[in-house]
């Protein structure tokens, strides 16, 4: 096999990372026929399937995610090295995605992007809001903030601090219901689901809470739209303190009990540690969550 040259790399990670041949086209300068050629050069000389072509569509494969990966930490460690040359981080170009809880995403999250937009204002960023881990083998997401650390092999993690969750109700649920005074109450004190149910229930039972999946009246996918319902005086739902202490018109149900640990980690692909704008996205995140 010979070796493919760069630019047929560059034709495919410019195809790959821009979704469609006429788009990484445009940001090639080059004519769709013509990388489209490079791309299928580039599968020839490797003897493997990069894409999978359903109609008119691009889907990468096994193969190419992973050839991917590769490409990713070439072009990164080239831009590192023109930065450390320039010396200049706002000259960052590039897309990095961060992967967050719905939460999270909505009320925490803007601030540190507030910041990495004026420290790296050639970056592009795309929020990934979901309660499920994004699977950063598959590039759902680069950088992931969450709750658990590093999963599986080929991922690599920091342990930023532990935090704390409440139960939080609105004003008007409090004058309605008044305040529970033991954990075991709450399970009369409509209780809002969360995603699973069953699995949520049977962590509040580990609590002292006796609920069961059954029990639940009023349930949602989201926990921003659980928080929702928290804020209009639907029902109890926790809460990080931190989001929580943003949130007007909500109270704290049972100071006095233990809280629940929340631990708080940022996570990506080994792989993926070499590249300055993923550097720069983990340090400011690191240092605003550690704030």
């Amino acid at each position: 096999m010979r070796e493919p040259d760069w630019n047929l790399f560059r034709a495919f990670h410019a195809t790959a990372t821009a979704g469609s041949l006429s788009s990484a086209a445009r940001k090639l300068g080059l004519t769709q026929p013509t990388l489209s050629r490079q791309v299928q050069a580039l599968e020839d000389r490797l003897g493997v399937a990069l894409f999978e072509r359903p109609g008119r569509r691009l889907v990468l494969t096994q193969t190419g995610h992973d050839v991917l990966e590769h490409i990713r930490t070439m072009g990164d460690a080239a831009q590192a090295a023109a930065l450390t040359a320039g010396g200049e981080m706002r000259e960052l170009r590039g897309r990095v995605s961060i992967s967050a809880s719905d939460a999270v995403a909505a009320y925490l999250l803007p601030g540190m992007i507030e910041r990495l937009r004026a420290e790296a204002p050639g970056l592009t960023l795309e929020i990934v809001a979901t309660d499920e881990l994004s699977d950063l083998h598959r590039l759902e997401a680069d950088v992931a903030l969450r709750h658990v650390g590093p999963d599986r092999p080929g991922l690599t993690g920091r342990h930023i601090r532990d935090t704390e969750a409440w139960f939080y109700a609105s004003d008007s649920w409090v004058a309605r219901n008044g305040q529970p005074q033991t954990l075991a109450e709450l399970a009369d004190a409509s209780l809002l689901g969360f995603g699973d149910v069953a699995r949520y229930a049977g962590h509040l039972r580990s609590i002292g809470i006796p609920m069961d999946a059954e029990d639940f009246r009023l349930a949602a996918g989201s926990s921003v739209v659980v928080w929702e319902m928290v804020r209009q005086g639907l029902g109890v739902a926790p809460m990080m303190r931190e989001i929580a202490e943003r949130t007007p018109g909500v109270v704290r149900i049972l100071p006095d009990t233990e809280p629940i640990k929340v631990p708080v980690w940022l996570v990506t692909h080994e792989a993926l540690q070499a590249s300055p704008r993923i550097r720069l996205v983990l340090q400011v995140l690191a240092e605003e969550l550690d704030r």
